[in-house]
């Protein structure tokens, strides 16, 4: 999508001045955490004497031969605006206004990193955002192939109108209901990016703990340079292997009707090139596609809708230009005139450069299309397709191998007290969504042995209702695989899961409703850590019994009693039934005695039900009094179409 610098180690410039330096961490407006012993680290001269003091508390410690210095202080109540200073022998660092309380890390994907100022109500919730008692630290976007130091940021800032625009929008919301109920003040740590996958997230030494990663960590390049030599090796051998080749082939002329194309390969359109052998590639690729139309269909101008394009389109239509594009996240729309097409065969080409990360066809696959007077003609699934120019040096994305963000963007944390994470991402692992239940649970564990500060909270959320692949039960759905993984996480110690069923957008994998995504992240916090006696989730599949030809499903959190909300007949929706045969019905389903009862007039011998089984739950409608949904789930442990997929590195 855009080119990326790729950062790695470096030595914090105060080891060049032989002067005290703090972790950037640690500035002025910033959150400490209450009720635990707060390390302090930074920089000096070897052998360097520091004194730290804060509050009514004076640490003294001694750089050690590499010039680092770390020190704990005491155990501090909720309070302040306290002074922080660390004197060495030549310099003294002082910052101000800082506050003790509760501090969380907000990590993930691009929902996560959403800032307020792009979703609902932002204009009316920035005008009220003064809250001296709220306070944000942005983690800058970086990549590193081993573990830094330190990181790059603008600080921590305190909640204003002026600030809040750019706070995580979930972090932001999260924290105005934390600061209101316990009335401390409240850290965010926003360390996030979107797009990524959750394998970027985890350390080396992390995955070389578990058996399906371990052989990928082993083979990771340890250097730069090693690193892109790989790269472009992998690349030449990728585009190999896509296409056949031929040195004598002219490079022109294929966006004609007449060129044959008959020896190019395929790729599904909307799904990016890089998930179809060409991982790593940046430069240009040719799709082409024939359509047949009706002489109905080619007697007035017709809209050509080609979804969003990563990130730039020329596109042709029987080998007249018709428009161009270059922003990676516009759908396309192009007005084709009627005099360009023809009764019969019709060809469209788009040539698409991408200069770094993903690459292709994205989005939603009903945004691709004909639409003429006579009809709609889909363009969704296989285009002929082919490289033209690849970059012989490519841009580095997060994505590009494991451990990346890792390195570059938790290392330098460690090892900050906080009270937990929240954590929104999952999107880009779904097309491996049964992998995710052994990677995500892996990147919790690792978090907690690299902080060592014990089995932290960690609460996340679901995936939100998203039309991705227009996929549901009689299809198969990632995303539903990919949300039951979640959900088996929650086999972990103190985790807890934000259901969003309700909460999405069928054509935008970015609802901009986060405000009761931060809610409801905060009633788990509330419930598990802070003692609050309240309902934190919605109902959750607890066991089932077949009754003649019916399901009786029994459910867990069902706090004041189930509802089947938004339907003044009672009926519950995004229910599926099936017999031994595997084939799922849509089901009826009602509550009853405070449990759900399924069936189905086409299958006589139910043996399992599987609710919201799709990648668009927004039909869903079970839920608690307290009006939160019910988590997706199946009671069957049948073959599922992420089975089997498996990350690769370096392929």
């Amino acid at each position: 999508m855009k080119t990326i610098l790729f950062l790695f180690a470096f030595l914090p410039a105060a080891l060049l001045k032989a002067e005290v330096k703090i972790a950037s961490v640690f500035t002025n407006h910033m959150v400490l955490q209450r009720n635990a012993p707060v390390p302090v680290w930074g920089w000096a001269a070897k052998g360097e004497k520091i004194t730290v003091q804060f509050n009514n508390q004076t640490k003294q410690t001694t750089a050690d031969k590499t010039g680092k210095w770390m020190l704990y202080l005491d155990n501090e109540q909720a309070g302040g605006p306290f002074t922080l200073k660390v004197k060495g022998k030549s310099n003294t660092v002082e910052l101000n206004d800082i506050l003790v309380g509760e501090v969380w890390i907000c990590s993930g994907q691009s929902n996560m990193e959403w800032p307020l100022s792009a979703t609902i109500n932002a204009e009316q919730e920035i005008a009220s955002a003064n809250n001296n008692l709220i306070r944000h630290i942005k983690v800058e976007r970086t990549i590193s192939v081993e573990p830094q130091n330190d990181f790059k940021s603008n600080g921590w800032e305190v909640c204003s109108p002026a600030t809040a625009p750019n706070f995580t929008a979930v972090g932001y919301y999260f924290a105005k209901q934390l600061q209101k109920e316990l009335n401390v003040p409240v850290g965010l740590i926003n360390t996030s990016w979107g797009g990524t996958i959750v394998e970027t997230w985890i350390s080396k030494s992390g995955l070389q703990t578990h058996p399906e990663f371990a052989a990928i960590a082993n083979q990771l390049p340890t250097s730069r340079e090693q690193f892109e030599k790989e790269q472009i090796l992998n690349i030449k051998k990728n585009v190999s292997s896509f296409q056949y080749t031929d040195d004598k082939e002219v490079k022109t002329g294929w966006e004609l009707p007449a060129y044959d194309d008959s020896r190019w390969s395929n790729l599904v359109a909307p799904k990016s090139w890089e998930e179809q052998g060409l991982a790593g590639l940046d430069g240009t690729v040719w799709y082409r596609k024939t359509v047949t139309l009706t002489a109905e269909q080619t007697g007035k101008d017709v809209v050509l809708w080609l979804g969003k394009i990563d990130d730039c389109d020329v596109t042709f239509v029987n080998g007249v230009k018709v428009d161009e594009t270059c922003v990676y996240d516009k759908v396309r729309r192009y007005v084709i005139p009627a005099k360009l097409l023809k009764e019969g065969k019709n060809v469209i080409a788009v040539k698409v450069l991408d200069t770094g990360g993903g690459g292709g066809f994205w989005g939603d696959a009903n945004d691709m299309k004909l639409e003429t007077t006579a009809g709609t003609v889909s363009l969704a699934g296989e285009w002929k397709a082919r490289v033209d120019v690849h970059s012989s040096v490519t841009s580095v994305n997060p994505n590009s191998m494991p451990a990346l963000l890792y390195n570059a963007m938790i290392h330098p944390l460690i090892p900050f007290a906080f009270k937990g994470v929240i954590w929104y991402q999952g999107e880009s692992n779904a097309e491996r969504a049964q992998q995710y239940a052994a990677s995500f649970p892996l990147m919790i564990q690792n978090w907690r042995n690299k902080f060592k500060q014990g089995d932290f909270p960690f609460y996340f959320v679901q995936l939100a209702s998203f039309n991705a692949n227009n996929q549901n039960q009689t299809t198969g759905s990632a995303w539903a695989e990919l949300r039951e993984s979640q959900r088996n996480t929650l086999q972990l110690a103190k985790t807890g899961m934000a259901v969003t069923t309700d909460i999405g957008d069928a054509k935008d994998i970015h609802p901009r409703n986060k405000l009761d995504v931060g809610k409801r992240l905060a009633l788990l916090a509330l419930k598990n850590d802070y003692g609050k006696n309240i309902v934190a989730g919605g109902p959750m599949y607890k066991s089932m019994t077949v009754r003649n030809k019916q399901i009786v499903i029994e459910f867990e959190n069902t706090g004041k009693g189930l509802v089947a909300t938004g339907n003044k007949y009672g009926y519950l929706q995004g229910f599926m039934i099936a017999g031994a045969n595997q084939k799922f019905y849509w089901a009826k389903a009602w509550v009853r005695n405070n449990k759900v009862i399924v069936w189905s007039d086409e299958v006589d011998e139910p043996v399992a039900v599987r609710y919201a089984w799709t990648d668009d739950t927004s039909e869903a409608n079970l839920f608690n009094a307290e009006g939160l949904p019910a988590s997706p789930f199946r009671t069957d442990n049948w073959k599922l179409m992420t089975d089997g997929i498996k990350y690769t590195f370096g392929k």
